[in-house]
C-alpha cells in the first residue's frame, strides 16, 4: 500500500530499477517502468542493489524502513524531519528537464539515502553479515531456513551484537536455539533457562533500540514454555528444528 501511494511522487528521471533476481519480469519493457518499480520496492528482500539513485531522491523502500522503525521504537522528533524548503540544484541542463510540481508542506519528504534513517544517526545499527561460526551445522541450517534468513550462511551484526538471522522482508532479528532441552534434568533446565533469558533480554534491548523486532526460535514446546515462564515479554516460536 505504501509503495502504491508514494511511487507516483518519485522523480523517475533520477531513479533506475534493476531486477537483481529476475522475479520482476517486466523490467525489459520501457512502458512497464511502473510495474518493475512497484515490484522491486514491494519486495524488500530484493531491494539490495535493485534501486540505483542519480542525484538526491526519496525512495519508497526508505520510507517503509523509517515507518517500520517508528512503529517498533516509538515516535521521536528525530524520526521525521520537515521537508527542506529549497530543492537541491539539478546537474542536468534546465532545457532537458521537465518542470516538476512543487511539493506541498504535507507531501514533502526530506532527501534520504537508501539505508534506513536510523542507520545514518547510528551507524552500528546497520546490519552487517558475518559468516556463521563453524561446528554447529544443524543450528546454522535452522537459522538460515526457518525465519528465513535474509543472508543465508551468515549471522548479522547489529548494535555490536551478533544475531543468528535477519528475517527476509521485515526488520526482525532472530536468536535460534536448537538445544536438546527436553533431555536435560531439572537442575540443568533451570540453569539453561536462566542463562539464555539474560542473553535474550540483552539482545532484545539492542534490537529494539535499533528499530528491529526480536524473535526467539526454539526446537520444542517444553523449551518455549520454560522460557516464557521466566520472561513473558519475549516473543518465542517453536521451529521444530532437530539436531
Amino acid at each position: 500500500m505504501l509503495v502504491e501511494r508514494c511511487f507516483h511522487t518519485l522523480d523517475r528521471e533520477r531513479v533506475r530499477f534493476h531486477d537483481t533476481t529476475g522475479r520482476c519480469s517486466l523490467a525489459s519493457a520501457d512502458a512497464a517502468v511502473w510495474g518493475i518499480g512497484l515490484c522491486v520496492l514491494a519486495a524488500p528482500e530484493i531491494v539490495a542493489g535493485a534501486v540505483i539513485i542519480v542525484g538526491v531522491v526519496v525512495v519508497g523502500a526508505v520510507i517503509k524502513e523509517a515507518l517500520d522503525a517508528h512503529e517498533l521504537s516509538g515516535s521521536s522528533q528525530e524520526e521525521v524531519e520537515p521537508a527542506p524548503q529549497t530543492k537541491p540544484a539539478s546537474q542536468e541542463p534546465s532545457s532537458n528537464r521537465k518542470p516538476k510540481p512543487e511539493p506541498s508542506g504535507q507531501d514533502g519528504f526530506p532527501p534520504s539515502p537508501t539505508e534506513p534513517v536510523e542507520g545514518e544517526r547510528r551507524p552500528n545499527c546497520r546490519p552487517i553479515p558475518v559468516p556463521h561460526a563453524g561446528g554447529d551445522d544443524p543450528h546454522n541450517e535452522c537459522a538460515d531456513k526457518f525465519p528465513p534468513n535474509r543472508y543465508p550462511g551468515m549471522d548479522v551484526l547489529v548494535g555490536g551484537k551478533l544475531f543468528d538471522a535477519l528475517q527476509v522482508g521485515v526488520r526482525v532479528l532472530w536468536e535460534i536455539k536448537t538445544d536438546q532441552f527436553d533431555t536435560y534434568n531439572a537442575f540443568l533446565k533451570g540453569q539453561v533457562v536462566k542463562d539464555q533469558v539474560a542473553k535474550m533480554r540483552e539482545e532484545r534491548d539492542i534490537a529494539l533500540s535499533c528499530g528491529y523486532g526480536f524473535v526467539v526460535g526454539v526446537s520444542t514446546e517444553a523449551h518455549k514454555d520454560a522460557l516464557e515462564r521466566a520472561a513473558s515479554e519475549l516473543d518465542i516460536v517453536v521451529t521444530g528444528c532437530k539436531r
